[in-house]
């Protein structure tokens, strides 16, 4: 487990070193977080109504059991049934219980309902505002990238000789370099790994 916790930390390291050197994509991987959740969030909402609309239902039909029992108590006085009187005051009784239960918990998940809206729509408010950084970044890097090319174009002497097509893009020095950058990571990560 060592090894595997330790190449973790290492990747993640790397990862957040990556994202502090682009910005933009720090910014994207925060809006797609954002999306996900409220996602979540919408679907919750969906989930809740539906729970909703089944408490609404249950308390609509006991309710009617309710005055279905309460006509046979008033049936069965009229009737001077004392041995029906009792049991179905008590079944009235309990369905009154049942009744103030489920409108208890409808309640409950309509304070959830109203909680998950604003939470939803903080996110929705939260993922607009990120957006509007996501195109201010963009824009400030292709401007930076305009500007670079731009400057690239006047620094670069006429008199350079342009290697053949067929012949390598990178000079020398800069493959020996990038050959020994990448030898040192390897090693790193051996180390890394081996501890």
């Amino acid at each position: 487990m060592g090894l595997f916790d330790d190449l973790s930390r290492f990747l993640e390291m790397r990862l957040d070193e990556f994202l502090r050197a682009h910005p933009h994509l720090e910014l994207m991987a925060l809006e797609e977080q954002l999306r996900g959740q409220e996602e979540d969030a919408i679907h919750l909402l969906g989930d809740l109504k539906q729970r909703e609309k089944q408490l609404e239902e249950g308390i609509l039909a006991t309710a009617q059991e309710i005055q279905r029992w309460h006509g046979r108590i008033e049936k069965a006085k009229a009737a001077n049934r004392q041995d029906l009187v009792k049991p179905a005051q008590e079944r009235e009784a309990a369905l009154l219980r049942q009744g103030n239960h489920l409108w208890g918990q409808m309640k409950g998940v309509k304070q959830q309902l109203d909680q998950t809206r604003q939470l939803q729509q903080r996110i929705h408010h939260k993922r607009a505002e990120l957006k509007t950084k996501i195109a201010q970044a963009e824009a400030q890097r292709a401007s930076q990238q305009a500007q670079t090319a731009a400057n690239v174009g006047w620094n670069q002497s006429p008199y350079k000789t342009f290697s053949h097509p067929s012949s390598p893009s990178m000079d020398p020095l800069e493959e020996t370099f990038r050959r020994w950058e990448t030898e040192e990571e390897l090693d790193e990560l051996k180390r890394q790994m081996g501890k």
